[in-house]
């Protein structure tokens, strides 16, 4: 199968020129990746398999007037490591934050748990204050836009009605929305398994 036959078939999902794709290119993946990551084969193997599922996502987008289908796919790789090392960041910044924070946390749970109209003081504390940006980042971007809109930036539910074209009552049930899908994002990080 030669390149344009096989880009063809990349983005019409064609099985067979996916298979041919692979084929040709996993080993050189697999070697570009291990290089920039060094370190654990398991990750070296899930960054791997996420390269060739972003490939997948982005095929009918290739444009070989800009390249090769091997930096095309190069491209991606080294875009999946960035992730991969930001994400390690991520997590280690919020470890470290746990770390710090000791028994504190239990308070900011009992916070989201009760409802109350301000977060306890422990929330203005640096540690705790970068656990809840890093947990604002793992959110649908509108669910982390409006919560930070309305706590952080203190806008009313009515500002926030005006703001976005809405009613009252439709933000009141985003922001329930986003408090549960934080909650559930905060209370079941990894990392708070050890407090």
């Amino acid at each position: 199968m030669d390149s344009a036959e096989l880009t063809a078939g990349l983005r019409e999902g064609n099985s067979e020129a996916w298979d041919a794709f692979f084929d040709e290119y996993y080993d050189a993946v697999c070697r570009g990746v291990a290089r920039m990551m060094g370190g654990d084969v398991h990750d070296v193997a899930d960054v791997v398999q996420e390269t060739f599922f972003a490939a997948a996502r982005s095929a009918r987008q290739f444009d070989p007037a800009r390249g090769t289908l091997g930096a095309w796919i190069s491209g991606i790789a080294r875009n999946r490591v960035a992730l991969h090392f930001r994400e390690s960041q991520r997590q280690q910044q919020v470890q470290d934050c746990t770390d710090r924070l000791g028994g504190r946390t239990a308070r900011f749970v009992a916070w989201l748990d009760g409802g109350d109209v301000s977060p306890p003081d422990a929330a203005m504390s640096v540690e705790l204050t970068e656990v809840i940006r890093a947990t604002l980042l793992k959110l649908p971007d509108d669910y982390g836009e409006l919560l930070t809109a309305r706590y952080l930036d203190q806008l009313s539910v009515e500002q926030l009605a005006e703001r976005s074209g809405t009613t009252d009552s439709a933000v009141r049930s985003r922001l329930a929305r986003a408090r549960r899908a934080f909650r559930q994002a905060f209370v079941d990080d990894p990392t708070w398994d050890e407090q």
